[in-house]
């Protein structure tokens, strides 16, 4: 060691990337798999998604040579946390290095493209990835394993649904439905499946791809791993390395003593198995680590070694692997030895994402000290003892309430190691039970965890030794020593159970203002949880045959665990008429970019080559909500490695003024912010890493001003941006009079973050001229050219705004992306140098905003039989700092706020509330969402107060064909009853309903909910003149099309349902026709892809553009009958006919005037019913999303795979909406939910169960493109059916408390919210604090 430590340099790194060697002579420390991947070596397959391990877009497999088990590795990790440094002798196979369009596809890339498991296509290399590294450890995995392999891998797309089905062809149980090896084989063939009628259907279809076609599968075929790193492997015995960077250096010692040594030596450097823990403290915390120790191959910390107590596990023992040997254990040894370890693998089974288990060490673990481990409760209750080690010796200590001293600190001391921790064998009456609690089941972060073990003397129930361990209950893992010690020799039993819940509930007490928040729920659940194991105590007690009280049947499922089912789904929808001579339209065409998406060969914005002098930009954002500018300091910023200059609001050269609708934004701040992440500035530098640096150098200096940050404060203020929206017809007054009831209500909705998986992302490149060309991942090219030209201070004409696909969209970059797109365009025309800029995960969260926060007031009145007859509902919407779209939000909030119901005499009115938050803007269902749910709400109340059946209450005020709405449009050709009656024939309604009353009666602690919920959603932009495109074909002489129309493509399939227009009127295949890209040059002064009304607009103009030519071709066609394509096309170019159109489309007879309540709103509605059952743990609030079948009425399908990919899409979107995506704010307006850690969006696992699907047949709309219908929005609110299916449940649960009638649930239904609507024992003994007593760590916005 002695010549590395003088040598000023750094080692060497050698690895490998897909089967290249690849020699590393500068590897700095700071440095990412994902960077290096991307930047140095251009491989741009492997996307950037998160940056702290949540999101999986970034999945590589890594391959290494073990040496003490002479064996080859395989695992998936997240390229974004892994240092480039440990990669030392490492193989990593990339999306790249699988297989591509161009040589020869990979079967998993293949089927998931064939399958129509890719929309975006952003996620889908590390799907890929994930699929293919299971693959390679087990060729016929079962489809429990695959699921396990997705468990870290998010999409905001597909519904997840598509994915596991393309993925289902490559395990065991196969087959159509993976009919689990049930005696009576697959659900299709003995009548469970998606014909309940008697009578066969013809030309009805349920599958979207043949299995068949896929190429077969080969395990045998795989790229090798390098044999030159067997040789090296097995020749480096314990080589120690150095790498040494700008700010820190990395030392991987060879030997534990070294690794000792160097501890002794750098008492403060961090220890680096993972990087899970220390890759998100440099990143998100700005911690500076100047020396890392990486003692990941030392073989003693590795190793695992079987004692007479226990097994221990040396500290850099991956989690996967500790899993693999516990399970190998409980296989091997009689239950009553191994209780512990099945605590621990029911933590590890839901321990992040398998890509973190992969690498994440069990000792940074346990010296991450988080007081919401998974894992720590478990090795404190059970007693585990730790071995610690440093230079001079080692000393073995126990895990109890004294090992962690306080807030993240743990016993050791500096120079000291943990090197190995021993996981006990159980006892014969010893019991162990571990439990996590979180708002999502995948890949989440605790809100409080817990493990208990509790020992009797044998053959009796009384408490021999008791130790109850918790996280999240304190800032440490904390021991509830006290009512562990009251507890010792009593019985098991009632009396204990009380007594152990108020000592609980003492001893555990949390401030109210605690960090984290949901404080009355985290109290409940420490009490919920202590029952959940006295109850599985008692029945292994009763099992061991010892005398206790019996647990009531009715209780029993409290006490189980988790058991996941996996999915089985139908899609049903109506083949086109007869083979229709190769016509593409109506048939289920995969997406045209799904190969190159799962080969990452598709091209993102981020993905464009650097140009050879581009820099970088970082914004500089406020930290306060509301502040006057004193001062800013950038000197720092601007001596700081790489940077080359800094951009602030003087450096505008045209208008600072912007905005989507009106100009109330600015560019940069000037002078004052009103938001935290307000851009003030931004930091020019020649690599990512420096501008951030750099960035967060720069001091702002503010005088704070008071803030509004929640709609509460917003109405005590009267704090509202003009106008006030009323919406009114028939007589309110009468109506109330004529009703037999009047109830009031109110209900708050969350807002929703969009997370498209490709964070917002621009590429300025400066010409000639003050011209400026713009690569932006926007919905909105026109909008975007529009503001930078203002920006500029140059005309339209010198900006091109060029859109290839975005990867996700979903509204969040119809107005949004101009907020970047401004700036870096500013700064690249100040240096006239080529300036990229694509947000963190983190910065996109915090600076752009998403769907409005909505509160509703309603005041119903209606009749005994449950007709509504008067209905007065306000909304409050939280706008933001600025306008945005926030006034058409509102207005379509007002346009939904009946639902499908009639109601004769009703008044809306819409306020817009002005407050301290980045602007919401457009978002998926923009306001129809939140105006339906607010009906539904006022519905269910009627239904609870009446006492009668919700489905009756919403079936008898369903709308009927020729009624008007509010707003005076007629409803013609209305497919809303034939939906209904359809979903509850489908669902199987009344045999559920029956099923679950039974269900409900049989079990106190689990209940069962069930709920049919209808929508009606109004297809046209609201702003009139929004209603029109283009479109722009070219025939080139040699046949081929390039088509470019208004529309821009982020996976909603646009681009392919365009050219299945194309097809279908020009008469040739599809293949002949091409879209490149979206561009402001081509096709002119477009509308925003938005308000899922682009198919009907664009494919009208494409429409129109190619019937022009098709009429230019006629002459040549009658001349020359029998001849081809192509040869019309010549005979047209040598007789010089134009072989280029345009095309221009424009909704007829729209145009709407609040003033008169006159004029048509909308060109036509589509409309679905949903039906969903729920089950709720009534104990921790958590619930599972049991079935759900959607029936759609999408018209004529242009393309069903594409249609039910959008139903199903907007569905788990919505159920994130509705049940679990909550962003969080401090009452100073800060965001503090910033990325997938924080904040959960659905997973693989909250897929229901079971998943029908169903495109109403026969249900032509002479309004739009060959009969279709819009589907993008209208199928998001469907999801409230799982919302409507929790309340119902959780009145189950209030009636065994005796409490009945309407209730307040807010939206999302989140576990937390669950449970203390469940009001019982429990939660009466954790009453919640009073307002305004203490200041809260989160307020609802």
């Amino acid at each position: 060691m002695a010549d590395t430590e003088t040598r000023s340099g750094s080692d060497e790194l050698l690895f490998f990337v897909n089967g290249k060697k690849i020699v590393e002579r500068n590897a700095d420390p700071e440095t990412t798999l994902l960077t290096y991947l991307r930047r140095k070596l251009g491989l741009t397959g492997t996307k950037l998604g998160c940056a702290e391990g949540g999101c999986g877009a970034c999945t590589v497999m890594l391959s290494r040579y073990q040496t003490h088990t002479q064996q080859l590795l395989h695992y998936a990790v997240n390229a974004c946390l892994a240092p480039l440094c440990s990669l030392h002798l490492v193989a990593v196979t990339t999306v790249e290095g699988i297989g591509s369009v161009a040589r020869k596809l990979h079967p998993v890339q293949e089927r998931i493209a064939r399958a129509h498991g890719s929309q975006c296509g952003f996620c889908t290399p590390g799907i890929v990835m994930s699929m293919y590294a299971l693959l390679r450890n087990n060729p016929t995995p079962k489809m429990a394993d695959v699921e396990e392999a997705f468990q870290g891998n998010l999409c905001r797309c597909t519904g997840y649904r598509p994915i596991l089905e393309g993925y289902k062809t490559f395990t065991v149980d196969g087959g159509c439905c993976g009919g689990r090896g049930r005696d009576n084989g697959c659900c299709m063939a003995n009548g469970s499946g998606a014909e309940e009628s008697s009578e066969e259907v013809v030309d009805e279809s349920t599958s979207l791809f043949n299995a068949a076609d896929f190429a077969p599968f080969d395990p045998t075929q795989e790229v090798i791993f390098p044999p030159e790193l067997t040789s090296l492997s097995r020749g480096q015995r314990s080589a120690s390395l150095r790498f040494r960077g700008d700010t820190a250096t990395w030392l991987q010692p060879g030997s534990l003593d070294e690794f000792l040594r160097l501890k002794w030596k750098h008492p403060d450097a961090r220890v680096v198995v993972g990087n899970t823990e220390v890759g998100i403290e440099v990143k998100f915390k700005n911690m500076v680590y100047p020396v890392i120790l990486a003692p990941a191959f030392i073989p003693e910390l590795n190793e695992v070694r079987h004692t007479e107590d226990g097994v221990v596990f040396g500290a850099a023992c991956t989690l996967s692997h500790m899993a693999a040997v516990l399970r190998q254990e409980v296989e091997t040894l009689p239950p009553h030895r191994t209780e512990v370890f099945l605590a621990v693998l029911e933590q590890l089974r839901w321990f992040a994402g398998l890509q973190i288990r992969n690498v994440a060490a069990v000792g940074g673990n346990i010296m991450t000290a988080s007081p919401i481990s998974d894992l720590n409760p478990v090795f404190m209750a059970t007693g585990c003892k730790l071995t610690l080690m440093d230079k001079d010796g080692s000393r073995v200590v126990p895990m109890d309430s004294a090992f962690f001293p306080g807030y993240r600190r743990t016993g050791l001391r500096p120079q000291e190691v943990l090197v190995s921790i021993e996981v006990p064998f159980s006892r014969r009456s010893q019991f162990v039970s571990a439990f996590k609690q979180s708002p999502r089941r995948e890949d989440d972060i605790s809100v409080v965890t817990a493990a208990m073990s509790v020992s009797f003397a044998p053959g009796t129930a009384a408490v021999q030794q008791l130790r109850l361990s918790y996280g999240g209950v304190a800032a440490v893992t904390t021991m509830a020593t006290a009512t562990a010690r009251k507890l010792l020799g009593r019985h098991w039993g009632e009396e204990l159970l009380q007594d152990a819940c108020s000592s609980l509930a003492e001893e555990l007490s949390l401030d109210p203002s605690a960090p984290g928040g949901m404080v009355t729920y985290r109290r409940t659940l420490t009490l919920s949880l202590f029952y959940k194991f006295y109850l599985t105590v008692l029945q292994k007690l009763t099992e061991q045959g010892v005398t206790v009280d019996a647990v009531r049947p009715d209780y029993l499922s409290a006490a189980d665990l988790f058991q996941a089912e996996t999915p089985t789904s139908v899609q049903v929808f109506q083949a086109p008429e007869g083979p229709g001579q190769g016509d593409a339209v109506g048939r289920p065409m995969m997406h045209l970019s799904a190969l190159k998406q799962a080969t990452g060969e598709a091209v993102y914005c981020d993905d464009v080559p650097l140009y050879e002098n581009e820099l970088y930009l970082s914004l500089i954002t406020s930290s306060k909500a509301h502040a006057n500018i004193l001062s800013i300091d950038a000197a720092a910023a601007e001596v700081m490695p790489g940077v080359v200059c800094c951009v602030f609001a003087a450096d505008v050269p045209g208008s600072n003024a912007t905005g989507p609708v009106q100009y109330d934004e600015t560019v940069l701040a000037d002078r004052q912010v009103t938001c935290v992440g307000h851009i003030i500035g931004a930091v020019v530098a020649d690599t990512q890493l420096h501008a951030q640096r750099a960035a967060k150098a720069v001091r702002v200096q503010y005088q704070e001003l008071p803030h509004v940050v929640t709609i509460q404060e917003a109405i005590a203020a009267q704090s509202f941006y003009q106008p006030i929206r009323t919406l009114q017809r028939g007589d309110l007054e009468a109506g109330f009079k004529q009703a037999d009831h009047i109830l009031e209500g109110e209900i708050h909705i969350g807002g929703q973050e969009h997370f498209y998986l490709e964070t917002n992302v621009t590429l300025a490149v400066p010409r000639e001229d003050g011209e400026m060309e713009l690569f932006v991942s926007t919905q909105s090219a026109s909008k975007t050219q529009a503001l930078v030209a203002k920006a500029l201070g140059v005309p339209a004409n010198r900006v091109v705004v060029r859109v290839k696909r975005m990867g996700g969209g979903f509204g969040g970059k119809e107005t949004r992306t101009t907020v970047l797109s401004t700036v870096a365009a500013v700064a690249a025309n100040k240096l006239k140098r080529p300036v990229r800029c694509m947000l963190d995960r983190d910065e996109d969260m915090l600076v752009t905003g998403g769907r409005h926060p909505f509160y509703g007031k309603y005041k119903v009145g209606y009749l005994s039989s449950g007709k509504v007859v008067a209905l007065d509902v306000s909304y409050y919407s939280n706008v933001g700092n600025s306008m945005d779209l926030s006034l058409s939000v509102m207005e379509r909030a007002l346009f939904h706020m009946e639902n499908s119901y009639s109601v004769a005499n009703v008044r809306g009115r819409g306020f817009l509330c002005r407050t301290n938050l980045p602007s919401n803007t457009a978002f998926r269902g923009f306001g129809g969402p939140q105006g339906m749910m607010v009906a539904e709400s006022w519905i269910t109340d009627v239904a609870q107060s009446l006492g009668r059946p919700a489905e009756e209450v919403r079936r008898l005020n369903l709308y009927v064909e020729g009624e008007s709405t509010p707003y005076n449009q007629i409803l013609h050709q209305l497919t809303l009853d034939r939906c209904w009656d359809e979903c509850l024939s489908r669902s199987g309604y009344q045999q559920r309903r029956a099923a679950i009353d039974l269900y409900n009666r049989q079990n106190r602690w689990t209940k069962r909910g069930l709920a049919i919920v209808p929508t009606k959603f109004g297809i046209s932009f609201t702003a009139a003149f929004l209603n029109q495109a283009g479109a722009l074909v070219h025939i080139y002489t040699d046949g081929s099309v390039l088509l470019t129309h208004g529309g821009t493509e982020m996976g909603q399939g646009l681009h392919t349902k365009m050219v299945q227009v194309a097809s279908r009127v020009l008469g040739i295949p599809c293949c002949k026709i091409h879209i490149s890209e979206t561009s402001t040059n081509t096709v002119p002064n477009t509308s925003p892809t938005a308000a899922s009304a682009s198919s009907d607009l664009n494919g009208a103009a494409v429409q129109n553009a190619c019937e022009v030519l098709v009429k230019r071709l006629e002459p040549f066609k009658t001349k020359n009958p029998k001849g081809s394509w192509e040869d019309w096309v010549r005979a047209a170019y040598f007789d010089r006919v134009n072989l280029s159109a345009n095309g221009f489309y424009k909704t007829p007879d729209l145009g709407y005037d609040f003033e008169t309540n006159s004029g048509r709103v909308f060109n036509y509605f589509s409309s679905g019913v949903a039906c969903s059952e729920v089950e709720v743990d009534c104990l921790t609030g958590s619930h599972k999303n049991l079935s759900s079948t959607i029936v759609m009425d999408v018209g004529h399908s242009l393309n069903p795979a594409l249609d039910i990919g959008q139903v199903e899409g907007a569905f788990m979107q919505g159920l994130g909406l509705f049940t679990m995506e909550e962003l969080r704010y401090s009452p100073q307006g800060v965001l503090l939910t910033r990325g997938p850690g924080s904040y959960k969006i659905p997973a693989f696992g909250d897929i229901p169960t079971h998943l029908t699907v169903s495109l109403l047949r026969d249900a032509p709309n002479d309004k739009a493109i060959f009969a279709s219908k819009a589907v993008g929005e209208p199928p998001l609110f469907l999801a409230s059916a799982i919302f409507y299916a929790i309340k119902d449940a959780v009145a189950a649960a209030r009636g065994e408390s005796g409490l009945s009638g309407p209730f307040r649930l807010d939206s999302p239904a989140s576990c937390e919210r669950i449970r203390i609507a469940c009001s019982d024992r429990f939660t009466r003994l954790c009453p919640p604090a009073e307002p305004g007593t203490f200041k809260p760590w989160s307020v609802q916005v």
